[in-house]
């Protein structure tokens, strides 16, 4: 699904316009400016949570010693930051088709 028939989904669903789910959807995701709600929590170190969905964060890769494979040489691999999701129970459960019950 990309953007364009998720906001025909919501506005569908929703009995709303397409340009009014396009502006929902905006204000939610917008990376492209850094606009949308959930980026500039990400972006601020915030967990989302999203209760039976899942939780969106930012997690710190440590720094590290490694090899370089052509060279065999040693180096430093500086920290990282990255983006993460984590499924929520529900969403898990539905993905998977597993019991309600496990």
């Amino acid at each position: 699904m990309n953007k364009k028939e998720l906001v025909a989904k919501l506005a569908k669903t929703t009995s709303i316009s397409q340009v009014k789910a396009m502006e929902i959807i905006n204000a939610l995701f917008d990376a492209e400016n850094g606009t949308g709600i959930l980026v500039k929590e990400i972006i601020a170190d915030n967990k989302v949570t999203i209760p039976g969905f899942g939780t969106f964060g930012v997690k710190v890769r440590k720094g590290r010693r490694g090899v370089n494979p052509s060279t065999q040489t040693h180096m430093e691999i500086a920290p990282k930051r990255h983006v993460f999701f984590k499924v929520g129970k529900n969403l898990k459960t539905l993905a998977l088709g597993e019991a309600a019950s496990s």
